[in-house]
């Protein structure tokens, strides 16, 4: 068709428009204005002007969502964070601070961000799965986000805002559900746990179709500045290039980088990390005090007669630390309760044959349990708690004694609720309600160290110490992070003349765990335990000294050996912690 014959053609279709200009509404104002109304409210006038008020934006870069949350005040390190994510990074981010700095509130801001401008709908959260309800509760109550907790199949499609575990999500039959769904944002908590690309979950989450992605971790660089690139593929494929082209432009060792200015430049458009040492973030002070405890002499006999029986057993299996690892911890329960001994030595008795002059030996030890009838730690434990007179969270390695002592502040009229493993999400929630309104004590296993926020107890009692560094940090970090608004005050009970006194002293005093700085922890813990774990270079210590001078010996060697490898990691390490920081 030519140019003249299409310019005619649209021509007459014009010529067959017909408008009509409907004058009713001036008709009806006229009439309204002579009769002087019916008029609207003027309190309804108000508000409408104060609605259309608020919708405007004044600023592209302005945050709308900060209008918006009646229950949050955040801090000014998470609303630059929110803003840099939503306008340099195009809602594609690794956030990196360091534990307690609040990305769940920064990653709860950006989506909250996204929703408002209406170009986020279809949201999938990926979290531990002691976590789940956390999130859910977090997401509804600051920021007022309608999210749920996947409990059935059918929740997947149904609900736009979901939440669930990992390990959930990559099985069948929702890993085939989630991949064929197109989701606007995927926000996925303790991302480090994606570092190795030959994984499952690695391999899962590069399936699942998403347009904007967050990644939380605080330890984006652990021991190979690869898994800095695998987070960062998957975030961003090709941002750093092919793997092998990023060894050769960015890696002089797998610890330590080259080319440090580009390499920043790169890391500074994807990943954002806050520290503690970082402008005015102001965290409480931590109070620490270790309890050195006499055991009564029923207690101290029981104690050495568990000792003589486990080092008889580990010489009688010839050095066999394989399979004596589970002996040592009839020590540590011995130092606990009676109970948990109690516990390990029926199923141990079990385990033993008939005729075996070892169920002999056990029956002896049973004999000495039914002697105590007192807990030198219950006793302090209650002492402390009376005293302070104020929320505490008590912390046990064995469910036994957590059984107990739950019974013992029964007993005298304390309120506790127990935490531990094993409880389904919804009885976990209620636990914590519980102790956040009404219980005084929380009586927590090892579950409880991971995850949980419990700004509002500034009280901890480790009534038995781990053996990781690691985890006696992460339980201090339920009650000592951002939002704490008093000094924390940490108790940690150790019994003389045991193994717990020497730990204590490895901890306190060798490590010096209790004023490192966060964030560098469990990389030394990852390089000191290349060969084999600290809980087994413990074990042995204990099992082949011949006497408590042997041992404190040895673990202040083991002490040292953390020092020398703490040096070690600082000075490898700092550029690749410079690169990711920006600095």
């Amino acid at each position: 068709m030519s140019f003249q014959a299409s310019t005619d053609k649209q021509v007459s279709i014009h010529e067959h428009v017909h408008l009509h200009y409907d004058h009713l509404w001036q008709q009806e104002l006229l009439q309204r204005s002579e009769q002087n109304g019916p008029w609207d409210s003027f309190e309804f006038y108000k508000m409408a002007y104060e609605a259309e008020k608020s919708s405007i934006i004044s600023e592209f870069d302005e945050l709308q969502c900060l209008r918006h949350l009646s229950e949050l005040t955040p801090l000014p390190h998470q609303i630059d964070t929110a803003k840099k994510v939503l306008h340099e990074m195009r809602g594609r981010a690794i956030l990196a601070d360091e534990v307690g700095l609040g990305k769940t509130i920064e990653a709860g801001l950006i989506l909250k961000e996204y929703m408002i401008r209406g170009l986020v709908r279809k949201v999938l959260v990926l979290v531990p799965a002691s976590l789940v309800l956390q999130w859910v509760r977090e997401l509804s109550q600051k920021f007022g986000i309608p999210a749920v907790a996947q409990k059935k199949q059918y929740i997947w499609e149904s609900h736009d805002i979901v939440v669930a575990s990992m390990d959930t999500a990559k099985r069948d039959p929702h890993k085939d559900i989630i991949t064929q769904i197109d989701y606007d944002m995927l926000i996925i908590d303790e991302a480090h746990k994606l570092k190795n690309k030959n994984t499952t979950n690695y391999k899962f989450i590069n399936q699942v179709k998403k347009k904007y992605c967050l990644l939380l971790t605080a330890t984006p660089v652990q021991n190979d500045l690869k898994e800095l690139y695998n987070l960062i593929t998957l975030l961003k494929p090709g941002q750093l290039g092919g793997q092998g082209s990023f060894q050769t432009n960015f890696m002089l060792h797998k610890r330590l980088p080259k080319n440090e200015e580009e390499l920043r430049k790169q890391l500074g458009s994807v990943m954002i990390r806050n520290r503690r040492s970082d402008g005015n973030l102001q965290f409480t002070k931590r109070h620490v005090k270790n309890i050195l405890l006499e055991l009564s002499p029923e207690e101290q006999e029981l104690y050495d007669s568990v000792t003589g029986f486990v080092k008889g057993r580990y010489e009688s299996a010839q050095g066999d630390i394989g399979s004596m690892l589970s002996l040592v911890t009839l020590q540590r329960e011995v130092c606990s309760s009676r109970d948990a001994v109690f516990l390990t030595l029926v199923n141990l008795f079990k385990k033993t044959e008939e005729d075996s002059p070892v169920r002999q030996a056990i029956w002896e030890l049973v004999g000495k349990i039914k002697q105590i009838e007192a807990n030198s730690k219950a006793e302090k434990t209650m002492e402390l708690i009376q005293e302070m007179n104020e929320k505490v969270i008590v912390f046990t390695e064995y469910r036994a004694t957590q059984e107990y002592l739950l019974q013992y502040l029964k007993k005298h009229e304390i309120i506790a609720v127990p935490y531990r493993g094993g409880m389904n999400r919804g009885k976990k929630d209620w636990m914590m309600d519980l102790f956040r309104s009404r219980a005084q004590v929380m009586v927590a296993t090892e579950a409880g160290g991971e995850g949980i926020n419990l700004q509002f107890c500034n009280n901890m009692i480790n009534f038995d110490l781990p053996w990781n560094p690691m985890r006696v940090e992460q339980r201090i970090g339920r009650v000592h992070r951002l939002g704490q608004q008093n000094d924390v005050r940490i108790f940690n009970l150790s019994t003389k003349n045991t193994i717990e006194e020497h730990i204590l002293h490895l901890l306190h005093e060798k490590i010096n765990m209790f004023e490192l700085v966060i964030g560098e922890l469990d990389v030394i813990l990852e390089r000191l335990e290349q060969n084999h774990s600290l809980e087994k270079s413990l074990y042995k210590i204990i099992l082949e000294s011949k006497s408590n001078e042997e041992i404190r010996q040895k673990f202040d060697q083991l002490g040292d050996s953390f020092s020398e490898v703490r040096k070690q990691v600082q000075t490898e390490t700092e550029g690749a912690v410079h690169a990711a920081n920006g600095d």
